[in-house]
């Protein structure tokens, strides 16, 4: 009888191999994969209280160590062996096997925003989970603590031919960049020895991300000899000429032929400047975000600020009778695209685990972790972790985790394929 992994390969990638569905039908069934299951059921309360205490620690982009170092007292604390590498990614070993190959099951530890205290993370009188972090990504993390506590507790596997990996990664969100990830895929020994990676970023059991968005940051900073408001008015001001840069670059896009579409997107994240409302600034600074699945679209709204802003400092130096402004444009960050290819197992696996247990979710294409393997031509695909939350990015973050079991054993099942083929 063909493994799994040949079955989906001469199956091409699709939903309904027979042989396959049948493979997972008893992978489902079996004793060790059901004690799995049944300690994410048993311990749902435990899982939610690792959720909301990783969450109660503050981790912001470039600000990540006291999670990881939290991170890895846990995982240690349950048996595996757990350090953090030269990035700061948590790494965890399921056993003594340093040579490979390992499946990589991965989550990031920073996020956007975080709780100025402990308590702004709570949890209310529906178990529903409120605060920076709780949907993105705590749900990811709090899966790892699962699978490193459940795999010691009760193995899945009697036998596989590649070794579990568990990595908390930072560098995720912003100006992170990926560098977590990237460090790992390129930089770390690891790289080459991982042959899959799954990668765990929010809740939710109803998407599949199997393809890479693109992504370029920039930073447009203008400076300027400032001044008084009163005695020095006619100096150019850099406030002046960053906010004509943003509206001609948004005119630009959503007035004239060139125009934005639903495959591209940008975004002024930040503007700031000036120190008083009677002080001329002496500087002022925007960051944008442009994303796009398609590579020249991205080129184009990067030559696009170029022109914009050249145009607004010259605008803002032509009215002005005393000193002038002079700009720069940096890119801060740049996202590679990528996609899965055409009949990979790790697709067809997760597919074939979805149709089991009764999950409907749409393949899509978006910025995540993922990036970076897919960018290298490894296998990866980024799916949530179960449960419900909405909010991500801002101080109105939620999480219900109500359905996390669904998404807990979506993942073993497929960590069992995968770690098996």
């Amino acid at each position: 009888m063909a493994s799994p992994v040949e079955a989906a390969r001469k199956h091409g990638g699709g939903k309904a191999d027979p042989r396959l569905q049948k493979s997972v039908t008893g992978l489902a069934a079996a004793r060790t994969t059901r004690g799995c299951t049944g300690y994410f059921h048993k311990h749902r309360s435990w899982i939610n209280e690792q959720h909301l205490e990783l969450c109660r620690i503050a981790a912001p982009t470039f600000l990540e160590e006291k999670r990881a170092q939290w991170m890895e007292a846990q995982f240690r604390l349950l048996g595996w062996d757990a350090r953090m590498d030269r990035a700061g990614n948590v790494i965890a070993y399921a056993d003594s096997n340093r040579q490979g190959p390992f499946v990589a099951l991965t989550a990031h530890l920073d996020t956007v925003l975080a709780p100025r205290q402990p308590e702004e993370v709570h949890i209310d009188r529906e178990g529903h989970f409120h605060g920076p972090g709780v949907s993105d990504n705590g749900p990811g993390l709090a899966a790892l603590l699962a699978f490193a506590a459940a795999w010691k507790a009760s193995p899945p596997l009697a036998d596989s031919r590649a070794s579990l990996l568990l990595v908390a990664n930072v560098g995720e969100e912003g100006e992170g960049n990926l560098n977590g990830m990237r460090f790992l895929c390129r930089q770390s020994q690891l790289g080459h020895k991982i042959r899959s990676y799954l990668v765990l970023d929010g809740p939710g059991t109803d998407h599949i991300t199997h393809r890479a968005r693109a992504s370029r940051r920039f930073e447009v900073a203008v400076t300027g000899p400032g001044g008084h408001s009163w005695s020095d008015h006619g100096n150019a001001n850099p406030v002046h000429a960053v906010s004509r840069a943003i509206h001609c670059f948004t005119e630009e896009l959503f007035v004239t032929g060139n125009g934005i579409d639903s495959r591209s997107s940008f975004n002024f994240g930040t503007i700031e400047g000036g120190v008083s409302v009677n002080s001329i600034p002496t500087m002022a600074r925007a960051k944008l975000d442009v994303r796009s699945e398609e590579s020249h679209r991205l080129e184009e709204m990067s030559r696009l600020l170029a022109t914009v802003v050249e145009r607004a400092v010259e605008i803002e130096n032509s009215r002005a009778s005393g000193g002038r402004v002079q700009a720069k444009v940096r890119e801060i960050g740049a996202r590679p695209g990528g996609r899965l290819w055409e009949g990979a197992a790790i697709l067809t696996y997760l597919q074939a685990v979805d149709a089991c247990l009764g999950i409907r979710a749409h393949l899509d294409c978006a910025s995540t972790d993922a990036n970076i393997p897919l960018s290298l031509g490894m296998e990866a695909l980024s799916i949530g972790a179960g449960g419900q939350g909405g909010g991500a990015h801002t101080f109105d973050e939620w999480f219900d985790p109500e359905g996390r079991d669904l998404g807990l054993e979506r993942i073993l099942l497929t960590l069992c394929l995968l770690l098996t083929a």
